[in-house]
């Protein structure tokens, strides 16, 4: 029996993707989420890490939902439509590895792919040199791609180890219910909650929940991925992913213009700094690692969510990197980048050249 075409895999769909990832966005940075920062995979990684009391950062500590939700859209969609394929085994250390060199990344520049999107949309016009390292980053990993880079394929597992992603990330809601924050308290049983500072603010539980799973759901469905738009563009000069970005950042603009919200500038933009040399390599960084590991932070997330344990170990990488970015002063600030955060992108920078070059597969 032929299978039905999948709609949201083709251009119409991954531009419906993007434009629902802007709209949930802007409408939860409308509703309490920090400015350009309705959904950013990495800050909210580096905030779920504080809440568990990982680091003490006192401004940045609260258990997101938005980041299980995105696992568990995705899950659900893996579900419904037969893609649910439980695997592991493709260089996991290596991916864990990748997974704090690209949260290292992010968070001297401050933002996932999808953050820098949005603070583009909101007028913040340092993104631009952040999007340019990250083009640049991925542009590194696709030379290496062309001579032979590969990580190798993961193998099928049983099904339970495709549940415990999902699981994990359900345990993390169930802590956010079962420990709420009291009011005026930075903590509450056993986790850590942000009285002040961007970690503070938040949309309303059930509207992150919401946005969150759809677009778990629509993303799993179309395959979106701000990484993958650039690397098959520079790769095979295909736009088809490309689509799916260019409608979140019309549509995540407009929606700002509309609500007020576009203040265009470089200085004084909502947690940002003007340090336009590490968000440049900040963020060259983290795309380098985000085209080594095949994916960037969201989609990591919603290949972990059908069941890719690799993709959960590049998850867990980018939770664990965040803890020592903040214990060990490796994070930016709106006041520049961090005592070691230098250090620490040569590094990474360091790390990632010996993984690509290790990783080469001559030809046969």
């Amino acid at each position: 029996m032929q299978m039905k075409q999948n709609w949201f895999a083709g251009g119409a769909g991954i531009a419906v993707t993007g434009a629902a990832l802007a709209a949930v966005a802007v409408a939860l940075q409308y509703a309490g989420n920090p400015a350009n920062m309705g959904i950013c995979v990495a800050c909210f990684e580096r905030d779920i890490a504080g809440g568990l009391g990982l680091h003490r950062t006192e401004i940045v500590q609260y258990l997101r939902p938005e980041i299980p939700a995105l696992l568990l859209g995705a899950f659900v969609a893996s579900l419904c439509f037969g893609e649910f394929k439980p695997r592991a085994g493709s260089a996991p250390l290596v991916r864990f590895l990748l997974g704090i060199c690209a949260m290292t990344g992010a968070l001297v520049f401050l933002g996932c792919p999808w953050r820098a999107i949005l603070r583009l949309a909101g007028g913040d016009l340092n993104a631009l040199t952040g999007i340019a390292g990250l083009i640049a980053g991925i542009g590194i990993g696709t030379v290496f791609f062309r001579r032979g880079y590969s990580l190798g394929r993961n193998a099928p597992q049983r099904t339970g180890a495709g549940f415990i992603m999902p699981g994990v990330m359900l345990g993390v809601l169930a802590l956010l219910l079962l420990f709420p924050q009291i009011d005026g308290e930075g903590k509450s049983g056993i986790l850590f909650y942000s009285v002040k500072g961007p970690g503070s603010l938040h949309a309303p539980l059930l509207y992150s929940l919401g946005g969150a799973l759809l677009i778990g759901f629509l993303a799993q469905r179309s395959r979106f991925c701000t990484m993958g738009a650039f690397r098959d563009l520079i790769m095979f000069r295909q736009t088809h992913l490309l689509i799916g970005v260019l409608a979140f950042l019309i549509v995540a603009f407009a929606l700002n213009l509309f609500l007020g919200k576009v203040t265009v500038g470089f200085a004084g933009q909502p947690v940002a700094h003007a340090a336009h040399l590490w968000n440049f390599l900040g963020m060259l960084t983290a795309g380098w690692a985000y085209a080594l590991a095949g994916g960037c932070p969201g989609r990591q997330l919603f290949m972990a969510g059908e069941g890719d344990a690799d993709s959960g170990l590049f998850v867990f990488g980018m939770i664990v990197a965040a803890a020592f970015a903040h214990n060990f002063g490796l994070a930016s600030s709106p006041a520049g980048i961090g005592p070691h955060g230098d250090v620490a992108v040569y590094v990474c920078l360091a790390v990632l050249l010996g993984l690509s070059l290790v990783h080469l597969r001559k030809a046969a």
